[in-house]
């Protein structure tokens, strides 16, 4: 069972096979229902290096304090934020980026940790000189970084949004524990395997193996690719990276093997966010079934979706300022429903400028 999609990087040039087999799945998918203005994510915005010396690759527009941080999801990167982030530039900076490995960006060094991914995050900030206080906007897996940044840098974040957030730390169902386990062992397997293929020079699209029909490494990014509402000239590039990186492969691996130490770390460090705003956005399907899935499967996804959405309510209580938004979406909410996540963006903009001072809130538990 995937439940996000994983999502590679590179710069080669394409093959003449790989090339051909773009074309032919590009041209199913024209630019009548494209993201207008997509296309700036086609190529590499600023480069900057962290701490570590890692080269981070942002895209920034608009003006305006408190800035807005978009975070992706695992394997996604900053074309996540095609649909919302331009609306938010019209009243404050916004700055999306790509993780280490990903997109644009260089490699980092391993293990791909949530509290590796802050740091890296913080430092990239500072020396592009995107100030602070921060709004971080994370989407699913992306709510990790997102939270660990809070809690390593609590006194520059101004408030969060998180869509469809990961909340495994504060998850307590046997059922859900023994699902993710699944889930894990099943993507590291496929994302062993597409590394392979990606190693030998395959192109896209790799024909599932016999024994595991469902598995299309292009399905990894974002809702499959083309995604269906970028433009040709992104689609291409997206599979261009998902066919040639490996180094993003290596990435991504690594971060499925550090699920569990992830969340010990948000368990150990629950930090209070004080007043600041807090928005839960919530999708209704985070998996969505067919006539054909299995009858046992699909009562499993049943009971993760609804599961996934009880345990995200228990982040409530980070903040004295917090609401749980529930959509009827699937997990991609700033696809779907933008103007979902553009409004929660704005409320918690407005309120943080409104927010008690940070000497009369509440102390860090």
């Amino acid at each position: 069972m995937r439940l996000m999609p994983f999502v590679c990087a590179a710069v080669q040039s394409l093959s003449l096979s790989f090339a051909f087999a773009a074309f032919l799945l590009i041209a199913m998918h024209g630019a009548a229902n494209a993201v207008p203005g997509d296309t700036i994510y086609a190529k590499p915005g600023q480069l900057v290096s962290t701490s570590d010396g890692t080269r981070l690759n942002f895209y920034c527009m608009g003006r305006g304090s408190p800035a807005v941080i978009f975070d992706a999801a695992e394997g996604d990167w900053s074309p996540a934020w095609a649909t919302v982030q331009p609306q938010v530039a019209k009243w404050t900076r916004a700055c999306s980026y790509d993780r280490a490995g990903l997109g644009f960006s260089g490699p980092g060094p391993m293990p791909r940790t949530t509290e590796r991914y802050a740091r890296e995050l913080h430092s990239a900030l500072h020396n592009a000189g995107i100030q602070g206080p921060y709004i971080l906007v994370g989407h699913a897996t992306g709510a990790y970084p997102a939270r660990t940044f809070a809690d390593k840098y609590l006194p520059e974040v101004a408030g969060l949004v998180l869509i469809e957030g990961d909340a495994r730390d504060v998850e307590t169902s046997a059922d859900l524990a023994e699902i993710w386990r699944a889930i894990n062992a099943r993507n590291l397997a496929e994302l062993r395997m597409c590394r392979d293929r990606v190693v030998k020079g395959e192109p896209l699209p790799m024909p599932p193996p016999p024994d595991h029909p469902g598995w299309m490494c292009d399905d990894y990014f974002y809702r499959g690719l083309p995604e269906k509402i970028f433009s040709p000239e992104l689609n291409a590039r997206l599979l261009q990276i998902a066919a040639t990186k490996i180094a993003a492969y290596d990435t991504l691996i690594s971060g499925v093997e550090q699920r569990l130490s992830d969340d010990s770390y948000l368990k150990e460090h629950r930090t209070s966010l004080g007043s600041r705003p807090l928005r839960i956005i919530t999708a209704d399907h985070h998996i969505s079934d067919t006539p054909s899935t299995p009858v046992a499967r699909h009562l499993e996804h049943v009971r993760f979706n609804t599961e996934r959405k009880l345990f995200q309510s228990r982040l409530l209580d980070l903040s004295s300022n917090a609401k749980q938004i529930l959509t009827q979406t699937g997990p991609y909410v700033q696809f779907d429903r933008p103007d979902i996540v553009i409004a929660a963006i704005r409320e918690v903009y407005d309120q943080s400028k409104l927010r008690l001072p940070e000497s009369r809130e509440h102390a860090p538990q």
